[in-house]
């Protein structure tokens, strides 16, 4: 094993050292300084209501089922 310095950036990591390989290596990213993470709120059963989905949708005409799978291949 050997380590090389190197910055991360916008999902990119720069190693300050270039290393010459025929074959892929795996590595392990260690982070010296400290993130701060943003902790997002999971989502629980309280957070749905089916009375309140039927009050959002009720002047919508078109299929919903439709919308979800139009969205997703959108998505692809």
């Amino acid at each position: 094993m050997i380590a090389i310095a190197g910055t991360y950036q916008n999902g990119v990591v720069k190693l300050d050292e270039e290393i010459a390989s025929k074959k892929p290596l795996k590595v392990i990213v260690t982070f010296l300084e400290e993130i701060e993470k943003s902790i997002e709120k999971r989502l629980t059963l309280d957070d749905f209501s089916f009375a309140k989905g039927w009050e959002i949708l009720k002047d919508y005409k078109g299929s919903l089922s439709d919308e979800v799978i139009r969205e997703r291949r959108s998505e692809l």
